[in-house]
């Protein structure tokens, strides 16, 4: 790897949400024509872009590195409230005193593995404006992490602009020790801009009292220079501002791109250890994600047990919980028939059953929808992992039907009935038949070619 050339460990892709405008496959193409090794993909908040980053990074010979740009709780994580540290403004915590930013990298699976845990429990337990980590955290899951100070509004940098110096040095040094000195980097940029040069001295200096190396990166929003216009526009979209709004939130210049090696050696020619150490990283950096793999959860069986054994027995009592004192012999037979036929020929049909909530919104349930949509989820990838194997796997979406529920809700009053009904295309309930007869199709060798379907059975309900 020339000493010459450079790797951009800072960058937003378009997963970073009305903020970054550098669309992956694009950026891919531009970082392979100009001949750099690798490029990180470092999204505010969220790893959502890895596996669509990685793949398009191998596609074209370029190591993908998968980070993070975290948002960082001044204090407790669970603490929701916004945190002054001096009189508020510019030199204060981002988001109005609600976080601070780091940036985080993968060195190795094990490192990917936590950094997918952080940016997890980001949003479940420390999200307030975004989804935040804090100490606690980054120190239980800090092993295979490369971390750095992040940009302007990282904590350390923060601090510094504040004339806090001891409390910068004391945040640094935690850092130091959550990570280790090692993977802890002073992260330093030049864009041209008051906001970088009033700390780079005092980073400097830092740097040398603690013994931490520094790391050259350019902040990248979009691709090309050419794409600043564009971008501005996008973020005229998140903060609901128009171009022609002089106070709109914008950015200072057009520099935040895919700038060449040599651009970045000349902007850091004092330093070049700084554009030295990205290419270390990058060689630091190894993970892999697995592809065309059956990665369906694996179930061990009851001691004394096999698939088979255990699928009968577990069949058994599925029937005996549904169908209760209805249950009779021919129930059993059909049942024992079923299963025969599956384990003879090695193949089958299964039929998921989602709802109409699958595929869109259910106002006022949002656990009911993303289980439905994840049950969507769930028939596609088991019907493209099982197909060769001659089992098919197809969901159906029963639209409000007469059930025992719907029944005890209505209550024999017709106008009850014709308001839920009031919805559905048709203008009344479905029958269980009408359910029944599509789940008997899907099974049915009339829909042999049929696999990972989601059949809407709704009478045009939702029509998708």
């Amino acid at each position: 790897m020339s000493t010459e050339n450079f790797v951009h460990l800072h960058v937003h892709t378009e997963y970073s949400m009305l903020d970054g405008a550098a669309r992956v496959g694009e950026l891919m193409t531009e970082v392979a024509a100009q001949g750099m090794p690798a490029i990180a993909m470092t999204d505010h908040g969220n790893v959502f872009g890895a596996f669509e980053f990685y793949k398009a990074a191998k596609s074209v010979g370029v190591k993908p590195i998968i980070g993070i740009e975290a948002y960082v709780a001044p204090e407790s994580r669970f603490d929701k409230k916004r945190v002054q540290w001096a009189a508020g403004g510019e030199d204060d915590v981002s988001g109005g005193g609600a976080y601070t930013h780091m940036t985080i990298l993968a060195e190795n699976n094990e490192g990917l593995a936590n950094l997918f845990r952080l940016s997890s429990l980001a949003s479940l337990e420390g999200f307030y404006y975004k989804p935040r980590m804090d100490r606690e955290l980054l120190a239980k899951y800090s092993k295979g992490l490369i971390a750095t100070t992040g940009c302007p509004g990282g904590e350390i940098q923060t601090r510094l602009r504040m004339g806090s110096y001891k409390e910068a040095i004391k945040a640094a040094s935690d850092y130091r020790d959550i990570f280790g000195a090692e993977n802890f980097y002073l992260e330093i940029m030049d864009h041209g801009i008051d906001i970088e040069t009033r700390v780079k001295q005092d980073l400097l200096k830092l740097g040398k009292e603690l013994g931490l190396p520094l790391l050259a990166t350019n902040d990248l929003h979009y691709t090309k220079q050419s794409d600043a216009g564009a971008h501005e526009a996008l973020l005229c979209v998140q903060s609901g501002s128009t171009l022609a709004d002089p106070k709109r939130f914008k950015f200072d210049n057009d520099s935040f791109y895919v700038k060449t090696a040599a651009q970045m050696r000349e902007l850091f020619k004092d330093i070049p250890e700084s554009c030295d150490n990205t290419l270390l990283i990058a060689e630091r950096c190894n993970i892999t994600l697995r592809e065309g793999e059956n990665l369906l959860p694996q179930f061990e069986v009851p001691a004394g047990e096999t698939e088979d054994t255990w699928l009968k027995k577990e069949a058994e009592r599925g029937l005996k919980e549904r169908l209760g004192a209805r249950l009779t012999p021919a129930h059993e037979d059909r049942l024992k028939y079923e299963l025969g036929v599956m384990a003879a020929q090695g193949s089958g049909a299964i039929v998921n059953v989602s709802s109409g909530a699958g595929v869109v919104a259910a106002p006022g349930l949002p656990h009911y929808t993303a289980a439905k949509h994840g049950v969507l989820g769930l028939t596609k990838c088991a019907a493209q992992e099982f197909a060769a194997k001659g089992v098919r796997v197809n969901a159906i979406l029963p639209g409000t039907t007469r059930t025992p529920m719907i029944e005890g809700f209505i209550n024999g009053d017709p106008k009850i009935e014709k308001m839920v009904s009031r919805g559905i295309g048709r203008g009344y309930l479905g029958e269980p038949s009408e359910i029944a007869e599509a789940a008997v199709w899907l099974c049915s060798d009339r829909a042999s070619f049929v696999c990972g379907e989601s059949l809407l059975v709704d009478g045009a309900t939702v029509c998708r």
